[in-house]
């Protein structure tokens, strides 16, 4: 092959090909080399930098961290704040804020009906209660909806992620009842910081930032046709809620608590003492086709 200028190899490596391919790949990927090659080429990049990248990289996807990553450099708020955007033009910014997933969501939660206990033995932390209703945006009950609901123990740990933990620790799926009411109890979860001496840790230390989360609890809420909801709701109190690593956070979404209840009424969540409680009613959209109300995650979608 002759000699290249930059400009010469970047127009090979994004034209070249020899099949038809598909056409938003190409698009997509041209943009990305060419950026990248930009930045190489102004910023100085030296090939001890790039192939100390490369190694980041590959150690990145080897620890299944880089859901943590695309997080944390506001790429999925970014997709959010996007699809607010174009709810907003079409005039559909109304129910419930979504949030960011994260990566750590499980199919196969064991399901109830009405309500269930997250936690298993005794209480980890506060013991918690959260209650409330699934409602469409005209302010129907939403009957037999569908709810995932997780969150992390008290290490900030997720079952299937972390160590010790049991199978569907802290993970169940809930359907809602004839007025569309759920509750659960648990416990209230802490906030948490990303891995230490990790990839993303590793980024982050470079970065000059911290990686730390605020208490949450991640939901997902699905009924035939009502757009499904990814969203997760904060606990208040938390000194990071105003400085999430993820930057998930939203005002919608902050909880309100309730200290000392009585236990009147929660005997069949093996509740007899004073507890903490949250209430919160889930508002969905209308679907305007089928594919907004496909009961996945957004990682399920794309690899259904």
């Amino acid at each position: 092959m002759a000699e290249l200028t930059q400009k010469q190899l970047l127009d090979i490596v994004n034209t070249t090909h020899t099949a038809p391919g598909n056409p938003r790949v190409r698009e997509l990927t041209g943009r990305i080399v060419a950026d990248l090659f930009k930045t190489i080429d102004e910023l100085d990049v030296s090939p001890d930098e790039f192939w100390s990248a490369v190694n980041w990289l590959n150690r990145l996807a080897q620890g299944g961290q880089t859901g943590l990553i695309t997080a944390g450099l506001g790429f999925d708020r970014l997709l959010d704040i996007r699809m607010d955007e174009a709810d907003a033009k079409a005039g559909r910014a109304a129910g419930t804020p979504r949030a960011i997933e994260g990566p750590l969501f499980v199919a196969g939660a064991p399901s109830s009906k009405f309500e269930v206990r997250l936690d298993e033995g005794e209480p980890k932390g506060e013991l918690f209660v959260m209650e409330g209703q699934v409602r469409d945006v005209d302010g129907k009950p939403v009957a037999h909806a569908v709810m995932d609901v997780w969150h992390a123990n008290e290490k900030g740990g997720y079952s299937h992620f972390f160590p010790g933990m049991q199978p569907y620790e802290l993970r169940r799926q809930i359907e809602t009842d004839a007025q569309g009411r759920y509750r659960f109890r648990s416990y209230l979860p802490p906030g948490y910081a990303i891995p230490p001496n990790s990839p993303t840790s590793e980024l982050f230390e470079a970065l000059g930032r911290h990686g730390n989360r605020p208490a949450h609890i991640h939901f997902l809420v699905v009924a035939p046709g009502l757009r499904t909801l990814t969203t997760q709701v904060n606990i208040p109190g938390d000194s990071f809620i105003d400085d999430d690593f993820a930057f998930a956070t939203r005002d919608g979404l902050i909880v309100e608590i309730e200290k000392n209840v009585a236990p009147a009424g929660y005997e069949s969540l093996g509740i007899s003492a004073p507890f903490t409680r949250s209430r919160f009613d889930f508002v969905l959209q209308k679907a305007l086709n089928a594919s907004e109300a496909l009961p996945l995650t957004r990682m399920e979608r794309v690899t259904a």
